[in-house]
């Protein structure tokens, strides 16, 4: 069972300046949390129980954010204020721990990842990239979790794919499969992948979306592997290794992403969880309808 998760933050996020130039772009809010609650939240729901930040100096709020505020605390405490206090204080369960590395330099996601070895050891675990939300709204559990269970099958690494349209698939990486496309929920043996191919070259339309499940393995391969696209160690030359040596599966996901990493990204995500919001989503769904009426 995986219960470790990578959490490569240390990235400049460049494409959501100027809002990041001050605070982490992990830390912008969609409707009342930060992006990267958002996204521990789903890894505590598939049962993991060890988050790794891969984070930067310049990302202390990240790790404030996840830490106990005494005095926060008490002062909602003695204002009565009991609502607000208990949120706080499950921000993350009493039995998930959040660990901090370091990447000193900016080297590429592969290397990000490379920079967890020493906490996840020979252990499988999750990546999980900040920029990508996952709605599970609907599901008896979510993706993440499918692709554990996918990993404790086959034994092969996951890699997580979502339906794009064949005319867009020039934006993504797209992964190449053998035989058919799987059913949503469900893995298929992968046979490489191709990043931002032609439209009329691309393999499949299933894009990889920032969610991997990988052996402990992975580690030797990163350190071994060179510099590629951008001068920088990349993940998918990595796991391209892997996959020629133990096989690997893309796992077609069923939930809704939000691409997080750009503006309309942001947007796009508080409209459709903003909507979904459990106090305020009832008055936020009749603010949309009075700005449409009024454009």
């Amino acid at each position: 069972m995986i219960r470790k998760a990578v959490l490569p933050v240390a990235g400049f996020g460049t494409r959501c300046l100027p809002a990041s130039k001050a605070i982490p772009k992990e830390m912008i809010t969609i409707v009342d949390k930060p992006v990267i609650q958002y996204v521990v939240t789903e890894a505590v729901k598939a049962g993991i129980k060890e988050i790794v930040l891969v984070t930067h100096s310049s990302k202390s709020a990240i790790e404030n954010h996840f830490d106990k505020h005494f005095e926060l605390e008490n002062q909602l405490e003695a204002k009565g204020k009991d609502e607000l206090l208990d949120e706080l204080r499950n921000i993350i369960p009493d039995d998930v721990n959040i660990i901090s590395v370091r990447q000193p330099e900016a080297l590429g996601l592969g290397h990000a990842i490379l920079c967890a070895r020493p906490v996840v050891g020979n252990d499988p675990f999750a990546v999980m990239l900040p920029d990508v939300l996952i709605d599970d709204e609907g599901l008896a559990s979510n993706d993440l979790a499918g692709m554990i269970e996918a990993y404790d099958k086959s034994g092969k690494s996951q890699i997580m794919v979502e339906t794009v349209p064949q005319e867009l698939t020039y934006k993504y990486g797209i992964v190449a499969l053998e035989g058919d496309e799987p059913a949503p929920g469900a893995s298929a043996p992968l046979t490489g992948m191709v990043e931002k191919p032609k439209v009329e070259e691309a393999p499949s339309t299933l894009a990889v979306i920032g969610r991997y499940l990988l052996p402990g393995e992975i580690f030797p391969i990163l350190a071994e592997t060179k510099p590629g696209a951008g001068n920088e160690i990349q993940l998918t030359d990595a796991i391209e290794t892997l996959r020629r040596q133990n096989g690997a599966e893309a796992y077609r996901m069923e939930g809704q992403t939000y691409d997080c990493g750009s503006q309309l990204g942001y947007l796009e995500a508080t409209l459709a969880l903003g909507k979904k919001h459990p106090t305020l989503g009832k008055g936020f769904t009749q603010l949309i309808k009075q700005y449409a009426s009024e454009g």
